[in-house]
């Protein structure tokens, strides 16, 4: 049997989503929290990798059983009680065996925040940046990455993949009342690095550092040293994961 899990989870403590040596990931701590309630071991895969620091207001990742679990808000309530406050299972249900949480997903989406003035009671869920910025340039330049599918020079050097190509649902900036600036992207898939570089690329557009020419030369130069750098992670968050309807048509929400 083959499960989907909904999660969610704020990243600040955590060494990114992939179980790795060197500090706790998300991917552990579920792994953990999932084979103590079902008393048997529990690997989990995502349908991503999320940086040390980043966020997710929604994450899927998948798990196989030999035998079927009795599917309840009981049993939601058990793992999300095990697990540590800033990792909650929205609901946990079964999928066929060939899909796949990572490979199966046709879209992600990403919020990128950005406030210019310090809030002690949200440290860590956003990138505190003071400069003044030109948000209808920033705008012009989403239109820029729009005309173009291979974003190498927004990925990280060593990045293991066959290409560079992704197709960009949207990209934009809006402003809210709240002193919150924010970019919306959503592709297909995304690259190593991605998000942050684009932010820390146009963060120079926006205090007039970086032409909109410039911009579109260095996407065709696919040449990463030329990008900005990287914004810092805890202001990016996975917003959305997206796929097709037939493999969420089991799913319930539960509490």
């Amino acid at each position: 049997m083959r499960y989907f899990i909904e999660l969610s989870y704020c990243g600040t403590a955590y060494h990114g989503w992939q179980t790795q040596a060197n500090g706790v990931s998300v991917q552990t701590t579920l792994e953990a929290a999932l084979t103590q309630r079902l008393r048997k071991p529990v690997f989990v895969v995502g349908s991503g990798r999320t940086d040390a620091g980043v966020h997710a207001r929604q994450q899927f990742a998948h798990f196989d059983l030999d035998e079927p679990i009795l599917l309840s808000d009981a049993l939601v309530y058990s793992i999300n009680c095990i697990l540590p406050e800033d990792i909650a299972i929205r609901t946990l249900f079964p999928v066929a065996p060939n899909h796949h949480a990572r490979f199966s997903a046709v879209s992600r989406y990403y919020q990128y925040h950005i406030t210019r003035y310090k809030n002690a009671f949200e440290p860590g869920l956003t990138y505190h940046f003071r400069p003044e910025l030109n948000v209808e340039l920033m705008n012009e330049a989403c239109q820029i990455l729009m005309r173009h599918t291979d974003f190498k020079s927004f990925s990280k050097v060593r990045a293991n993949v066959t290409h560079f190509r992704c197709r960009l649902d949207f990209a934009y900036w809006q402003r809210s009342e709240a002193d919150l600036l924010t970019l919306h992207i959503k592709a297909n898939r995304f690259l190593w690095g991605m998000v942050r570089t684009i932010v820390g690329t146009m963060l120079e557009i926006g205090q007039g550092r970086m032409t909109l020419e410039q911009f579109e030369q260095l996407i065709v130069a696919q040449d990463r040293t030329i990008a900005g750098r990287a914004a810092p992670p805890n202001g990016l968050y996975l917003m959305e994961v997206g796929y097709p309807a037939n493999i969420l048509e089991q799913r319930v929400v539960y509490g």
